[in-house]
């Protein structure tokens, strides 16, 4: 602990992930006193390192690592060999030789929200009330012009959630504007807006109430951290919201401060929620069909919620074959025949 002289010729270098538990006298001038910040890989670098993970694995002629490395914004490179490896476990189960798209985008999923809960017994009800709450996010995240463009909308229970809109962002973001947070936020409230809009007050879920905790950590961050409150002004709160952190004295609020802040995230919430309602309302028939289309197909990429709004049929359809047998549907299979033993390597499917 005595420190390193500088004619020795020997550089000692040490790596961790959690600096913060890190004793202060470790970092003294003449210890480890040069930090060297390694981040998680941006875009491209996650492309390259899916690359390397993708050797160990025959891929089929749809994957796009680019669109992949798109859909990871803070993967690392164990995050992304493991999304890999989740991928060729899925072929397998189905006896494919070979990982396609949506092999990778149903892994993502799991990895992200947990596997799929099919066994999952849901009434008529629920299902018809998650239709309406996903279709209001995804119509909101597409009218919009700062979110993210939508990727996929599914009813599949998974995890502890009923459903889910999933936006893929075009590249990695390194900072947020106001009006991307104002966008997010009326995209946030749009699932309990479009319950509203259906059956009314009184019929409102609990389904929402996860949204309501993200778009409220979000309003606080604008008000109490960012500085995107007019009447707060650029002040920093967030000590006082948090609580004692360890490295300042902390302070109070005042009783009329704190009730502005209030009145200020509930402004933009409330603007958010009424941004929401109108998009619902201003294009209420494009809703119904997007609605009625997960009920029908359950899962719907981007390019097929676009269609399913326009009014236009998806090809390929078959109206006595499993739902999840539609072309280009983002759902595993629900069952596959089984292949004679007397062939031990099943043909590649179609």
């Amino acid at each position: 602990m005595d420190g390193f002289e500088a004619n020795e010729g020997v550089i000692i270098v040490a790596a961790t992930n959690r600096k913060d538990v890190l004793d202060p006298a470790l970092l003294r001038p003449g210890r480890f006193d040069r930090q060297i910040t390694v981040g998680n890989p941006d875009i491209k670098g996650r492309e390259k390192i899916l690359a390397v993970h993708a050797r160990k694995v025959p891929l089929g002629p749809d994957v796009d690592l680019r669109i992949i490395a798109r859909g990871t914004p803070g993967f690392s490179g164990a995050d992304l060999a493991n999304l890999v490896n989740e991928a060729a476990l899925m072929a397998a189960r189905v006896g494919r030789r070979f990982v396609t798209m949506d092999d990778i985008e149903n892994a993502k999923d799991k990895v992200l929200m947990g596997p799929e809960r099919r066994s999952m017994v849901m009434s008529q009800e629920d299902k018809e009330m998650t239709a309406y709450h996903e279709a209001g996010h995804a119509m909101v995240g597409i009218k919009l012009p700062k979110c993210d463009p939508v990727h996929k909308a599914t009813i599949m229970p998974r995890g502890a959630a009923l459903g889910m809109v999933m936006s893929l962002p075009e590249m990695d973001r390194h900072s947020w504007h106001k009006d991307q947070m104002k966008d997010r936020i009326a995209m946030g409230m749009a699932g309990k807006a479009a319950e509203i809009k259906k059956w009314g007050e009184d019929r409102v879920s609990s389904g929402a109430s996860g949204d309501i905790q993200n778009v409220s950590a979000v309003a606080r961050a604008m008000v109490m951290r960012w500085g995107m409150s007019d009447k707060i002004g650029n002040i920093d709160y967030s000590e006082a919201h948090e609580g004692y952190q360890g490295n300042t004295g902390g302070f109070s609020v005042s009783a009329e401060t704190k009730r502005i802040i209030e009145d200020e995230v509930k402004a933009i919430i409330d603007e958010g929620y009424a941004r929401a309602m109108k998009v619902l309302t201003d294009y209420e028939e494009e809703f119904e069909r997007l609605a009625k289309g997960l009920l029908e197909y359950e899962t719907l990429s981007g390019d097929q919620i676009r269609k399913v709004m326009a009014g236009e049929p998806l090809e390929g359809g078959d109206d006595d074959g499993p739902k999840d047998s539609t072309p280009g549907l983002l759902a595993v299979p629900k069952t596959r025949s089984r292949k004679p033993k007397a062939n031990p390597e099943p043909e590649p499917s179609a």
